[in-house]
């Protein structure tokens, strides 16, 4: 009797008996089809979804390879060959881990562009701003850690010159070097140490900041493209006038997106996995030799427009400041900016014209990272140099000075 009971009370069946023990139906509620986005998101919003797509695909791929390789100064190059060359499917999870790291950079450089471009570091969104660039300098160092673990040549060199710069910093520089590296140089003990920060402490720190992210997201509420705050209008329901549901419209928009996204993702994987050497460079094909120095060392192609910097400045220390400095002046955005309103679309010419300049100038810095360090090259880096931080130093006048459009009291759906 008891038991038919159970059976009685549960007349939903198996979603109320989870949901009794699991509130699923609540969580969904409240953070998919109870959360309301703006109406007139465009195809700028699809890459936030798509860099949490390309983290999952590191994940799972990241796990395969962790079975076979090898974290041995003697055996790493060694067990990379052999996953491409003797593991079942072994090539294409390399290479989707590979391609997957290249395109998880364009995906968060698209998704902070659009920040940009939008003003979505603006108040009430400071905070959530921050936790997306504590999270690229955490994929930074993942993505860095990454590259070292193959053991190969273009991997050795490039450590040996990034670790190095650690060692600018005055009095402690030289021990930071030495702890970082566990050794002398960088030997065993190092790739020890990445390969135990690549696959457990980054890649938690990684989820942690993306949660956090998501969760000041769902604080803030998601900006638009007229920068216009949504929960400002409320309908006699208490819902936003100008938004829907995230789910369904939102969550088939994105499966959407992840669709053609896969295509191209594909296509690289299948067809030019090295991308003519930007994802996988010719040199990183040959094992790490102390005694053979690449011609011209370079790291791989989402550092380089910060290499660039660092190249253009005679002196090592105070290209490393600079450097530094590219990275750190990215988190006071929020305050740089002075305008009275938060997009592009209703800002004064010169906005437009500092912000075109200023990726003109990252791709600029990016190109020329890859470059010899030497004649027009420097010279060229050193003017892209003052045009990244003129956009930034000067914002608080250009942005207070210009004449902007008015806002609209609602959002609009072109353009």
């Amino acid at each position: 009797m008891a038991a038919s009971s159970d059976n009685a009370t549960d007349k939903g069946g198996f979603r109320v008996w989870l949901n009794k023990r699991l509130p699923v139906d609540e969580f969904v509620a409240s953070q998919l089809t109870g959360y309301f986005a703006p109406k007139n998101f465009n195809i700028w919003y699809f890459f936030g979804s798509l860099a949490l797509m390309v983290f999952v695909i590191q994940i799972l791929s990241g796990i395969f390879l962790t079975m076979h390789y090898k974290p041995s100064e003697l055996m790493a190059f060694d067990s990379v060959e052999y996953i491409m060359r003797e593991v079942e499917w072994g090539w294409l999870i390399r290479y989707m881990h590979s391609t997957g790291a290249s395109f998880f950079f364009i995906m968060v450089y698209l998704h902070m562009f659009r920040a940009m471009i939008y003003g979505s570091y603006r108040a009430p969104r400071e905070l959530l701003w921050i936790l997306g660039m504590l999270l690229y300098l955490a994929l930074m160092a993942e993505a860095f850690m990454g590259y070292v673990l193959p053991w190969g040549n273009m991997s050795y060199w490039g450590a040996q010159v990034i670790v190095n710069l650690f060692g600018t910093i005055p009095v402690i520089g030289p021990g930071i070097v030495e702890w970082i590296r566990g050794d002398y140089g960088i030997a065993d003990s190092t790739l020890n140490r990445f390969f135990a920060l690549h696959v457990i402490a980054l890649p938690f720190a990684i989820a942690f900041l993306i949660l956090m992210h998501l969760v000041a997201l769902r604080q803030t509420g998601s900006n638009n493209p007229d920068g216009i705050e949504i929960k400002a209008k409320l309908g006699a329901d208490g819902k936003p006038i100008d938004g829907i549901p995230f789910h369904p419209y939102y969550t088939v928009k994105d499966v959407v997106g992840v669709g053609v996204f896969l295509i191209f993702f594909c296509g690289v994987i299948f067809f030019v996995p090295t991308f003519g050497g930007l994802f996988l460079e010719k040199p990183n094909f040959e094992p790490a030799n102390y005694l053979s120095t690449p011609q011209h060392i370079a790291p791989v192609w989402y550092f380089t427009a910060f290499y660039a910097m660092l190249r253009a400045v005679p002196d090592q220390q105070m290209g490393a400041l600079l450097m530094l400095l590219a990275i750190v002046v990215l988190f006071f955005l929020p305050w740089l900016d002075r305008s009275p309103v938060k997009s592009i679309r209703y800002k004064g010419w010169l906005s437009k014209i500092f912000l075109a300049a200023f990726v003109v100038s990252f791709i600029a810095l990016s190109y020329l990272g890859l470059m010899p360090a030497d004649g027009l090259y420097v010279i060229l880096a050193r003017i892209f140099t003052a045009v990244y931080f003129a956009f930034f130093i000067l914002m608080p006048w250009y942005t207070s000075i210009e004449k902007t459009k008015p806002v609209p009291e609602r959002v609009t759906y072109h353009g």
